[in-house]
């Protein structure tokens, strides 16, 4: 079997032609189009970044005012609420209202406290201690002396307490 020559033809040869340039000139408005778009995504992706990064400056900042603020309130945290606890009180075998008749004259005692700045109760600990510790606390015809286990400093005063009878 024979290809009919149609390469010889000139209507096939027009056509051939044209397909070969069409796809010539198809080809470079795909590229300008492309190009156009991609131009289009590289000014968007800049505009991005650069948004990006004065966020980040302006997070950098906050952040920079917030640690600063911190600190100063810090400064300023004061006594709020004092927690007294009694931590042996079953060795004495005493009944909560006893423990608790103990537990509310130290917070009686140390009631001054409430609303200073915490700094300065800290630096005065060991009048605090001295305060607790030399008193002696009567109850039913006992006598008890309270020993600081330990103190913690914060918008709450905690203290653990143990109890020994004299």
């Amino acid at each position: 079997m024979r290809i009919p020559p149609y390469y010889r033809d000139r209507n096939w040869q027009r056509f051939f032609v044209g397909l070969a340039i069409g796809a010539v000139i198809s080809w470079f408005v795909f590229l300008q189009i492309f190009g156009i778009l991609q131009e289009e995504q590289v000014r968007e992706l800049a505009k991005q970044q650069d948004l990006i990064s004065d966020l980040q400056n302006d997070l950098k900042i906050w952040q920079q005012d917030y640690v600063q603020l911190n600190k100063e309130n810090k400064k300023k945290l004061t006594i709020q609420t004092i927690n007294v606890h009694i931590m042996n009180h079953e060795q004495y075998a005493l009944d909560s209202y006893t423990r608790f008749r103990i537990e509310e004259s130290i917070k009686k005692d140390i009631h001054y406290l409430i609303a200073k700045d915490i700094e300065t109760v800290y630096k005065s600990k060991e009048l605090l201690k001295k305060a607790i510790e030399n008193k002696t606390y009567i109850i039913d015809d006992r006598n008890y002396r309270i020993e600081i286990e330990t103190i913690l400093f914060f918008t709450t005063l905690s203290i653990e307490l143990k109890i020994k009878q004299q």
